[in-house]
């Protein structure tokens, strides 16, 4: 199973625009949460997702461009295919 983190920067949004982002991005198996080692899961920062399944970096900038075009506004997108992830202070779901 392949991990990518995906970030995502709506132009000239406001909070309604982020949450038509969020509505769409779990449309297409989105998630705003991670999950450690150890089975704990952690809200991941403002605007950034994790997606986890059989997809290819080009599948999962696909979708989050889908995702980010239907709130209308103008975006930019940055998927990074993961080798293993690190973080520090994230907030437990």
């Amino acid at each position: 199973m392949t991990k990518f983190t995906t970030r995502v920067e709506l132009i000239n949004a406001n909070s309604e625009d982020y949450d038509e982002l969020h509505k769409e991005m779990e449309a297409r198996n989105f998630s705003r949460t991670i999950i450690s080692d150890d089975g704990k899961e952690y809200y991941l920062p403002p605007a950034e997702y994790n997606r986890e399944g059989n997809y290819t970096r080009e599948q999962t900038l696909a979708a989050a461009k889908s995702a980010s075009s239907a709130t209308g506004k103008k975006y930019r997108v940055l998927v990074t295919e993961s080798n293993g992830r690190s973080w520090y202070n994230l907030v437990p779901v």
